[in-house]
């Protein structure tokens, strides 16, 4: 039966294990990188992308004999072994792995890396770079020819600067490793500006690295005044608890805060659920500006701030898992329409309402979308201690809409 042999290269020469296995194979597959590597009596080549369809030729091939995969570094660590092993299963392959650029990287930087996080950027846009490195004290890139040292520590830096957090501009500390292993390795280190005025070659590791605060905040329980926000114009804890209860966030997705205010309600779900895409909506200067102070003071950088009016801003936002509606400036039904036409099947859409115009309104304009709605009503009454009398809060009404009746109750 025939067999797949992976090799991992390191460097710029094959090992003589590699050699002597090409001498038996059929086919190599093999990148132009490491073309050149080959000796002049190599079996048939297979070009590895694009993948579809150098599988389906390694799936021929295998009918007449054994192939030899080139691979760098390690193949099964974020290489081509996974796509083999998921197309052709573990019996008929064996690995060879090579020393990966990431040990190599952390080798020249003199970094454990046993708790090191890191991160793939091949093939991915620079949107969530941000929430992808900032909350992390020190994480490293494995970078490609779109998403460059360069370009990743110039996206860094503009979200920095949009959100006012000049301290950490100033600290973050990036050091970068070209071309490991070959005659053209190079190691850089410099600031997130130094790196953005630099130019680099293709293959590169990237490593940020930053002292961050102790982390002081809880997941889920922040209080409002842990929490800047402007003329006591912010939705109470224990409303807050109840709305993130009703929403039901999952664990990814992307979740709208239309009339973000102070933002708390973003804040808490990040803490809760980090994998969750928040794009938070606020018109107001005073507002923006606040949200912008707690994603910082916070760390949490899965909030996105889109500053602006609904339904305005929403058309270049992704389809929401959920929406919640704190405020509404007057356009309530645009509002309603526009989210309920954007929400995913499944998804939740959340409206507080202060005012019985908008408690009468918002299950009307929920149900007339095609969502199953239903809603609660709470009285907060609060005292600091036994002995103070009791004191009332003005009462909230939550409408709460479910598409395909996902979350009725």
């Amino acid at each position: 039966m025939s067999e797949i042999f992976v090799h991992g290269v390191s460097g710029e020469t094959l090992s003589e294990a590699c050699l002597q296995q090409l001498t038996g194979c059929v086919a190599v597959v093999v990148s132009k990188r490491f073309a050149p590597l080959l000796p002049a009596d190599a079996p048939r080549r297979i070009a590895i992308a694009p993948v579809d369809a150098m599988l389906a030729q390694v799936a021929e091939s295998l009918k007449t004999g054994d192939v030899t995969v080139l691979a760098s570094g390690d193949p099964l660590f974020f290489g081509i072994g996974r796509r083999l092993v998921d197309r052709f299963g573990t019996g008929g392959i064996t690995f060879f792995p090579a020393v990966s650029a990431m040990q190599l990287a952390c080798a020249r930087f003199k970094l454990p890396w046993d708790d090191l996080p890191f991160l793939s950027l091949h093939g991915r846009t620079t949107d969530d770079l941000a929430d992808s490195i900032l909350p992390h004290e020190k994480v490293m890139l494995f970078t490609d020819h779109r998403n460059s040292p360069d370009r990743i520590a110039a996206a860094l830096l503009q979200t920095l600067r949009q959100y006012g957090d000049e301290r950490r501009q100033e600290k973050i500390r990036v050091q970068v490793a070209e071309n490991l292993g070959t005659a053209g390795e190079r190691l850089t280190r410099g600031s997130l500006e130094d790196i953005a005025r630099t130019r680099f070659g293709p293959l590169n590791m990237m490593l940020v690295e930053q002292e961050l605060p102790p982390a002081d905040q809880p997941l889920f329980g922040l209080r409002e005044q842990e929490i800047a926000h402007s003329r006591g114009l912010i939705t109470k804890d224990e409303v807050r608890a109840v709305i993130l209860h009703s929403l039901r966030l999952p664990r990814r997705g992307v979740f709208w805060d239309v009339g973000g205010g102070s933002g708390s309600i973003s804040l808490e779900a990040a803490g809760m659920a980090p994998g969750l895409v928040i794009y938070t909506i606020e018109k107001k200067q005073e507002g923006q500006g606040n949200i912008r102070q707690n994603i910082v003071r916070s760390n949490r950088w899965s909030i996105n701030l889109v500053a602006g009016e609904a339904p305005d801003v929403l058309s270049p936002l992704p389809d929401p898992d959920r929406i919640f509606i704190g405020g509404s400036g007057g356009r309530l039904p645009e509002i309603i329409t526009g989210c309920a036409a954007r929400l995913k099947p499944g998804g939740i859409m959340v409206a507080s309402a202060v005012l019985a115009s908008t408690a009468q309104q918002a299950p009307r304009l929920m149900q007339e979308n095609g969502l199953a709605v239903r809603c609660t009503t709470l009285q907060v009454s609060r005292r600091q201690d036994c002995g103070e009398t009791m004191r009332q809060l003005n009462p909230i009404t939550l409408v709460i809409g479910s598409k395909n009746n996902i979350g009725r109750q």
